[in-house]
C-alpha cells in the first residue's frame, strides 16, 4: 500500500503545492493528510468537481504552477466541461494534474451507481483525450507515476491523470477534524421526519448514507420502501428529483431528504425550487457539516446561512433546529406548512458503523415507487 505522506511529499519535490476537489472514499487518506498538513488556501474543497477545475486554471494563470484537482470518478461528469473547454490543448492548454477514484472498477464488486462508471471511465478519458496512468501502490512505483506524469504536463501544457484503484492508499485518519456536539445524529432526524409522515406523502433522499438510513428505518419499521426514492447515484440532484414529482403530484407532499454538501454541489437548484410555488414541496436539509459518506472532510456547510439563501430564493417557509425539542416542533410545523418549505436541520457527524445498504436494486425501487403513484 502507499503511504499518503510519501505520495504527497512526492508531489512536492514537483512544486506541485495546491490541491482543490470533491472528497472520494477511495481517496480519503490522502485527503486526510492534506487536510492535516496544506494551509486552507492551498487545500480548497470545493462545491462541485467542475468548480474545482475552473479554481486551479485560476491558480496556474496566477502561479504558472502546476495544481492538483482530485475527484471521485463519478465526479469526472461534472469537470467534463470546464476540463475540455477551458484547460483543453486546443483552448487554454492548462496543465492539471487530475487524482482519480476508480469505483466501479471492472472485477471488482461495487455499489449499482458505480458499476457503468467505473467500466466506461477509461474509455472517457480515452475520449476526451486526457492520457493516464493508474497509480502503483508502491513509493517506488508511485515515483514513476509521477516522474511520468509530469513531464507530460509540461510537455503538454494540458490535463494528465492519476487513476488511483481501491486499496491503493494505506489508512490515514483525519486528525484536525471539528466536531460540534449537537442533540441529534443525521439518523436521529431522519427518523423523526419519517415518523411524521402520512401514509400518502413520499421521500425522495439524497447520496450516501441519508439513502442508507432512511432504507434502514423503514425496513425496522415493516414500512416497506414504495414510498422512497432513494438517490444512490447523481450527488446534488435530489432536490430537483423531489420538485418534479412536486409538480405532478399537487395533492400529496413531496420531501427531499438533503444533505449540506449535496445541497452545496448544485447550489442553484434551490433558486428553481423556490421560484416554482410547490405547496407541497418540502425541503429538510440536514447539515453536519461535513462529506460524511467519504472520509468526514469538511464542507464549510456550518459557515453558510442556509436559511438565508431559503428565504431570498423565494421559499415560502424557512425554519432551523439544532435541538431534539425544537426539530420535533419543527417537522411538526413543516408537516402543516405551505411550501415551498425549508427546514434546516443541524446534526452531529458520523453514523453506525453496523449500518447496512438497500437490499433492492435502484430499478426495482424506481418500479416500486411509481407503482405506488398508481395506487
Amino acid at each position: 500500500m502507499l503511504s499518503p505522506e510519501i505520495f504527497f511529499k512526492q508531489l512536492q519535490k514537483y512544486g506541485i503545492d495546491f490541491f482543490t476537489g470533491i472528497p472520494d472514499s477511495l481517496l480519503k487518506s490522502f485527503c486526510g493528510y492534506m487536510t492535516d498538513h496544506v494551509r486552507p488556501e492551498n487545500h480548497i474543497i470545493a462545491a462541485n468537481e467542475g468548480a474545482a477545475v475552473g479554481l486551479s486554471v485560476g491558480y496556474h494563470l496566477a502561479t504558472g504552477k502546476i495544481p492538483l484537482v482530485y475527484m471521485q470518478n463519478s465526479g469526472l461528469g461534472n469537470s467534463i466541461n470546464p476540463l475540455m473547454s477551458i484547460a483543453d490543448q486546443e483552448v487554454y492548454s492548462i496543465p492539471l494534474m487530475l487524482i482519480i477514484g476508480w469505483r466501479g472498477e471492472p472485477g471488482h464488486k461495487d455499489e449499482p451507481q458505480h458499476v457503468k462508471q467505473g467500466r466506461v471511465m477509461l474509455s472517457k478519458l480515452d475520449a476526451m483525450e486526457i492520457p493516464y496512468e493508474i497509480l502503483g501502490g508502491s513509493s517506488h512505483e508511485s515515483v514513476q507515476n509521477i516522474e511520468r506524469a509530469v513531464k507530460c504536463l509540461h510537455k503538454n501544457s494540458a490535463p494528465f491523470a492519476l487513476v488511483v484503484r481501491k486499496g491503493v492508499f494505506s489508512p490515514y485518519q483525519l486528525k484536525h477534524s471539528e466536531h460540534l456536539k449537537f442533540q441529534l445524529k443525521r439518523e436521529d432526524a431522519i427518523k423523526l421526519v419519517i415518523d411524521s409522515l402520512d401514509k400518502a406523502d413520499v421521500v425522495v433522499s439524497t447520496t450516501g448514507m441519508a439513502s442508507r438510513e432512511v432504507f434502514e428505518y423503514r425496513e425496522a419499521k415493516g414500512d416497506g420502501h414504495v414510498r422512497d426514492f432513494l438517490t444512490v447515484g447523481g450527488m446534488g440532484h435530489a432536490s430537483q428529483i423531489a420538485l418534479g414529482i412536486s409538480l405532478q403530484q399537487p395533492d400529496r407532499d413531496i420531501y427531499c431528504i438533503d444533505g449540506d454538501g449535496s445541497a452545496l454541489m448544485h447550489l442553484g437548484s434551490m433558486a428553481v425550487n423556490g421560484q416554482q410555488k410547490c405547496k407541497n414541496f418540502k425541503h429538510v436539509l440536514i447539515n453536519n457539516g461535513a462529506h460524511d459518506s467519504v472520509g468526514g472532510q469538511p464542507t464549510l456547510c456550518f459557515d453558510i446561512d442556509f436559511t438565508k439563501i431559503a428565504r431570498a430564493v423565494g421559499y415560502k417557509t424557512v425554519m432551523f433546529a439544532n435541538t431534539n425539542k425544537n426539530v420535533c416542533q419543527s417537522i411538526g410545523e413543516l408537516k402543516k406548512a405551505q411550501g415551498p418549505a425549508f427546514l434546516e436541520i443541524q446534526v452531529m457527524k458520523g453514523n453506525r458503523e453496523d449500518l447496512g445498504r438497500p437490499t433492492i436494486c435502484p430499478r426495482e425501487n424506481k418500479e416500486n415507487f411509481m407503482d405506488f403513484f398508481k395506487k
